[in-house]
């Protein structure tokens, strides 16, 4: 469907003590494992990434700061998609007792892939150092990754490597698109228009669409040299406008604390179903790969995940 590369494993870990974690655990363990990935990555020492002689060759930056190209065909980027998502475990889960696994999905996408020794290292590196204000420790356990719908193990503690495997592919779209289909997100989605967050009642087809197609074309050529993924973005955003659509969501209000503004950051989105009927061909495998790459702001913490059901 794709020559877009990406894969979903799943990391379980052995808690040695226990854990507590923030109601929605998506930005702690994006901001421990970028911290284990600096530390493992690193040659230099230096506190900050911007003037280092090895940023371009560094695996680092590569996958948790990509850099924004400094000049575009189209248009000036502050700054691209990264290449990963964390997906944590299902909101309200605040504790892990020893003993018990603590278990989380890691997505890569393109070029990321050829890191995931280094990023296992770095995982293994962050639950040995602990989690969480507590510090607590545990032993990663095993890897696995989902393919047709299921998981296969390819490393557990015992294993000097990890298994050959093949990134994971989107079931080829049905011969007769559904009339309707439904995206069920269990975590929330923060569209956003001028910098503030598109409330649920403000949502439309067309902004699902283009917010989605600009993730999957950016993620496509800044992490997998493939510019042209989508033959015709605008005429697809053009398209969404002709669909119908139910909304069944509501707002979900959360906030994390950034160490970096040292303050309470506020990350509200919405959570629920939203339906949408018309003619869905063209747009049908798009709508299939976003429930890996996520959508929205805050994707690489997990937030703006669904699934693809039947309307």
């Amino acid at each position: 469907m794709t020559s877009l590369p990406f894969a979903r494993y799943r990391f379980t870990f052995q808690m040695a003590a226990p854990l507590r974690l923030p109601h929605y655990a998506g930005s702690l363990l994006r901001g421990q494992f970028g911290a284990a990935l600096r530390r493992v990555s690193c040659m230099t020492g230096a506190t900050r990434c911007d003037g280092c002689l090895l940023r371009t060759t560094c695996p680092y930056p590569a996958v948790f700061e990509a850099p924004a190209p400094a000049t575009h065909a189209l248009q000036r980027f502050s700054q691209i998609p990264n290449p990963y998502v964390i997906e944590p475990p299902a909101l309200g889960t605040t504790r892990i007792e020893a003993g018990d696994a603590l278990c989380f999905n890691l997505v890569l996408v393109g070029r990321a892939l050829g890191q995931l020794p280094l990023i296992v290292v770095a995982l293994q590196r962050m639950i040995e150092r602990g989690l969480g204000n507590d510090r607590a420790r545990g032993t990663l356990e095993r890897i696995d990754i989902e393919q047709n719908a299921d998981w296969h193990t390819i490393w557990q503690r015992s294993d000097s490597t990890i298994a050959s495997h093949s990134p994971t592919r989107c079931e080829p779209p049905p011969a007769v698109a559904p009339s309707a289909i439904r995206l069920v997100f269990d975590t929330p989605l923060r569209l956003q228009h001028q910098g503030q967050p598109v409330r649920p009642a403000a949502l439309t087809p067309r902004k699902l669409v283009a917010d989605l197609l600009r993730r999957i074309t950016l993620l496509a050529e800044f992490h997998a040299d493939h510019p042209n993924l989508i033959a015709d973005v605008p005429a697809l955003v053009r398209h969404a406008e002709t669909l119908d659509q139910q909304l069944e969501l509501r707002w979900h209000d959360w906030s994390r604390y950034s160490s970096r503004q040292r303050q309470e950051m506020p990350l509200g989105g919405a959570i629920g179903s939203w339906t949408l009927s018309g003619e869905l061909e063209s747009l049908f495998p798009w709508l299939q790969l976003g429930q890996w790459l996520h959508i929205g702001k805050n994707a690489t913490m997990g937030l703006g995940r669904y699934q693809l059901l039947p309307a």
